[in-house]
């Protein structure tokens, strides 16, 4: 490593009376030579040295600055405190920062992992203690429950008010994609409600909140979320008011009276005291019909599909859409068959709606030979424009080209009503 240009090293060891009793089977004063051992001889190499004291944060507090001070006299460069099983509260990880710093003389990181719920906190308080740095992971990805989330800690330090003004040098309009990339590679699914770039972040459905929101963002969304990359998003369901129904259709264009408005919430409340969100293509369709136009309707209809896959043979899909009253029939192959339904449905709107799948992500509800799983496609047309679209069923293959259809949908309506501006 050191012939390939390597110049910075971590060295750490476990210094618990727990991990040295059960895990080392040493003694602590054995545990300090061999700390001091390993990082003369890093030094000797010439490289620069970061020494961690595993498990520091349930270390009795007296032979953790000691051994801080043992490494620190042989040439340690930087000191990081591990709290290994997210055993600290704030304030004992801001103690024992400040004890650290007075002992060592030396830059501060602190690791803190998220048993408790507490990563994010304890690093904030650590660094208002006085560390430099703080060993994060994009959505709080780790051991077990992870570690300090990022796009928390860097939104914390920017937004919240502090004494003192902190920089993190992020690209902050980057969080959102940088999570959504994460997540699909590793394959860990970011859960709705997560802070900053959970998918609910910045949605709202109940009537109060829509409200408040449309009056000013800042009533019910501390940060604007164009800050990390987002949008917000108003939901239609058993808890949402007239204001954020009537929000959804401006979108469109689409301006109903308040009578009509109230007509359209009833549908809508109805259908959510069944358990159902309300999709905006079917919002459209509802206000069709008490709007009494037509136009407010799905354009994009699957009429017909089949499949084929097997040991030995390509995947090959049909696919048959009716787009605005006219027929268009297309076969592809793919990888898979949702792939291959995909790739076929792609051949025909990529020439007539000019809409292209930018993402696609596949969750399972429940277990079991017969599992729901719950599909979430994002489309994109040629202007630049987005729409996402969930659909949930047993056939992983249908419910993947029924949230495509439907994103299509979602993309060509807000379109098509925008330039007609029906309601007006």
């Amino acid at each position: 490593a050191i012939s390939a240009g390597l110049k910075y090293v971590h060295i750490f060891i476990a210094t618990s009376d727990i991990h040295l009793k059960y895990k080392l089977k040493i003694t602590r004063e054995q545990a300090l030579v061999k700390a001091v051992e390993a990082v003369q001889y890093a030094k000797s190499l010439g490289v620069q040295v970061e020494f961690s004291a595993e498990d520091a944060t349930r270390t009795d507090r007296d032979f953790l600055k000691k051994i801080f001070k043992a490494v620190t006299e042989v040439g340690a460069d930087r000191i990081d405190i591990p709290d290994t099983v997210g055993y600290s509260t704030p304030q004992y990880l801001a103690a024992i920062t400040k004890d650290t710093i007075e002992a060592t003389h030396l830059p501060v990181s602190v690791h803190c992992h998220n048993d408790f719920g507490l990563a994010v906190a304890n690093a904030i308080s650590a660094i208002q203690a006085g560390a430099q740095c703080a060993h994060v992971t994009i959505n709080g990805i780790g051991e077990r429950a992870g570690n300090a989330s990022l796009e928390e800690l860097v939104m914390s330090l920017q937004c919240l008010q502090f004494d003192t003004k902190y920089e993190t040098n992020i690209d902050t309009k980057l969080l959102y994609e940088t999570s959504r990339y994460i997540s699909k590679i590793v394959g860990v699914q970011v859960q709705p409600n997560k802070a900053i770039v959970g998918e609910n972040a910045f949605g709202h459905e109940s009537g109060i909140h829509t409200h408040g929101v449309l009056s000013n963002p800042l009533t019910y969304e501390p940060i604007s979320p164009e800050l990390v990359g987002r949008t917000r998003w108003f939901q239609v369901g058993k808890h949402a008011g007239a204001h954020g129904v009537a929000a959804m259709l401006e979108e469109y264009g689409i301006q109903p009276t308040k009578e009509q408005t109230h007509q359209i919430l009833d549908r809508v409340k109805k259908l959510g005291d069944q358990g159902k969100h309300v999709t905006d293509v079917e919002l459209l369709a509802i206000a069709g019909e008490v709007m009494q136009q037509q136009g407010l309707r799905r354009l994009v209809h699957l009429t017909g599909f089949s499949v084929s896959t097997g040991i030995g043979n390509m995947p090959y899909a049909f696919v048959k859409l009716n787009i605005e009253g006219k027929d268009f029939i297309s076969t592809d192959y793919g990888v898979g068959p949702v792939d291959a339904s995909i790739n076929a449905i792609q051949k025909i709107t990529g020439e007539i709606a000019k809409v292209r799948i930018k993402d696609y992500r596949l969750d399972t509800i429940s277990g079991g030979s017969e599992a729901l799983c719950e599909v979430t496609i994002k489309v994109e047309d040629a202007y630049g424009n987005q729409a996402s679209a969930k659909s949930i069923g047993e056939d992983i293959v249908i419910t993947s080209v029924q949230a495509m259809i439907d994103g299509i949908n979602r993309i060509m309506l807000k379109k098509i009503l925008k330039q007609k501006n029906l309601g007006h």
